[in-house]
């Protein structure tokens, strides 16, 4: 009786309703103020964002404060009202207050510091400086009502980007900071968009609930047992016929190359990318999503747009340029998604997966 008498709701029921708990995968309950499963445990909710995490180990520090600012806002509220400890580290502390003492409204602080994070190191010279957002271009047919799902949206650019385009989009990240960030980014754009704290490797969504997953730059932080623990949670919610669009680096691009030999190929630890054959992928994604082909996102890096032109350097335009040219080559040279440094993978759910 008393579920029935609360009038106050902590979660969009749209969101709600596609939610379980990620350790049990039972049904939540919202009980006004957070969330709770039948199992017996309970789970924070900040400013409409569920924060679906469990206690056990992270692939980021970011999730650890998330659980810590979610759990005792009346720490945090006064003193971090962006939740910038859920994002950056101490150090960049400073660098964000000059950011927010420049700020103007038009583009959100969170982004003005994290675009560099987020669209790839070309952006670097963007930082503070952004007069618009980098909205990318999503390479999907339009949609007419499909659910997607984003894995790693931080500030929400390719749930707006799906939106555009006719889709129900739901973003998923594990910083409290960033999704606080994105939520209030679509709503400035008159979006209605849904957002969740959460782990790719145990998502805390109902089997076989989207139409689409997509992630971009996201797996390739992950250690190969954590990218194939994501990649089968991509299987299970995708509903049979279901797509994943998913971008992973490749090992043999120019800039790839250059950035292994950096670091002296050496094994890669925490944060570092991870690079994945085309081979490798194709077994992978195929084994726990379905039929699986391949199509090229860019050269000469990862995270070049071309329809951020207008906010880059000629060099840097000169690049996206040719990286195009080359993306529309590989329609009669197949063999260049090799040698290109990024390509989206492209699974279809199938019921024998």
């Amino acid at each position: 009786m008393y579920r029935k008498e609360v009038s106050k709701i902590a979660v969009d029921p749209y969101l709600l309703e596609r939610l379980v708990c990620p350790r049990h995968r039972v049904p939540l309950s919202d009980n006004g103020s957070s969330l709770w499963c039948s199992k017996g445990h309970d789970y924070p909710v900040v400013d409409g964002i569920p924060v679906l995490l469990d206690e056990g180990p992270q692939t980021l520090w970011v999730a650890e404060s998330s659980l810590k600012y979610a759990r005792h806002p009346e720490e945090y509220a006064d003193k971090d009202p962006y939740h910038i400890g859920t994002m950056l580290s101490e150090d960049q502390h400073a660098m964000f207050q000059e950011v927010l003492s420049r700020a103007d409204g038009r583009v959100d602080p969170v982004v003005q510091m994290m675009v560099a994070a987020t669209n790839g190191m070309a952006y670097q010279h963007l930082i503070g400086k952004l007069e618009d957002y980098p909205i990318p271009q999503l390479r999907l047919p339009p949609a007419k009502g499909q659910v997607l799902l984003d894995i790693g949206c931080n500030w929400g650019r390719w749930c707006i980007a799906a939106a555009r385009l006719g889709y129900k989009p739901i973003g998923i990240d594990p910083s409290l900071g960033a999704v606080l960030a994105a939520k209030r980014v679509s709503t400035q754009m008159g979006l209605d968009l849904r957002f969740v704290v959460g782990d790719a490797r145990t998502l805390p969504f109902l089997s076989g609930c989207f139409d689409v997953v997509y992630s971009y730059s996201v797996l390739q932080h992950f250690s190969r047992e954590d990218a194939v623990k994501a990649i089968q949670e991509v299987g299970r919610t995708l509903q049979v016929e279901g797509k994943s669009f998913i971008q992973m680096p490749t090992p043999y691009g120019l800039r790839c190359i250059y950035h292994q030999i950096r670091r002296g190929f050496r094994e890669t630890e925490g944060f570092d990318v991870r690079y994945w054959s085309v081979p490798a992928l194709r077994r992978v994604f195929s084994k726990y999503v379905g039929r699986t082909t391949f199509s090229i996102d860019c050269f000469f890096g990862i995270g070049l747009q071309p329809s951020d032109l207008r906010f880059m350097p000629p060099s840097h335009r000169a690049a996206i340029r040719v990286s195009e040219m080359l993306r529309g080559s590989s329609r009669i040279l197949p063999w260049l998604r090799y040698v290109a440094d990024s390509v989206y993978v492209e699974s279809i759910r199938t019921a024998a997966v």
